[in-house]
């Protein structure tokens, strides 16, 4: 299956963020989108912009959490399992668990895949004028390939934050969310990220 450039950036964006490859057979894996109620558009632009990947539409589903009973809503959207999404499952889920790839770099050339990566899981703080991007429990090494990897494509100087319970980060100051943001503004035209790029007031 080919994919475009833009098509691998946002596969690359979203399997470095919220998307979970799924093992299916041997050698092939499918991609399940879940997003928010309130993300619903995001959902539909991610499946839309993939969709060869993809058949039939989106669910609504909702769980109720264990201890405070509160309930979540939420959009789920699974795609073809392929040996294409099982290549890419090898290298992110070396051993069935999420990881950085040295090599991450070569992924994440495009600026959409910067920008999906911080739509899913970046967070900017109005007061201060600084943002992070959550990398989860990752190693420190991987948090280093991910912090390379933004220096050599894209010209950033992010620091690597433990953020203890929370895994590492990487923290962009106020001049690093300023180039940040002028990497992947071109990209987040949905107005539900514009608090991301500090548009609201």
């Amino acid at each position: 299956m080919h994919l475009t450039r833009n098509q691998e950036a946002l596969l690359a964006g979203s399997i470095l963020g919220d998307a979970f490859l799924q093992k299916t057979g041997a050698h092939n894996a499918r991609l399940r989108f879940e997003h928010g109620a309130k993300q619903k558009e995001y959902l539909l632009w991610k499946v839309k912009a993939l969709i060869r990947l993809f058949q039939g539409k989106p669910t609504h589903l909702s769980r109720m959490h264990p201890k405070t009973k509160s309930t979540y809503e939420y959009w789920r959207a699974q795609s073809n399992a392929t040996p294409e999404l099982g290549k890419l499952r090898s290298i992110f889920y070396p051993k069935g668990k999420k990881q950085i790839p040295a090599d991450i770099a070569k992924f994440i050339k495009e600026p959409l895949a910067l920008a999906v990566w911080y739509m899913d899981d970046g967070y900017y703080y109005p007061k201060d004028k600084n943002s992070f991007l959550y990398l989860g429990r990752v190693s420190s090494a991987e948090a280093e390939y991910a912090r390379g990897a933004l220096a050599k494509n894209f010209g950033l100087d992010p620091h690597v934050y433990d953020k203890k319970q929370k895994g590492f980060a990487l923290y962009f100051g106020v001049a690093e969310t300023k180039k940040m943001h002028k990497v992947v503004r071109q990209h987040m035209l949905l107005p539900l990220f514009a608090y991301k790029l500090g548009d609201t007031h």
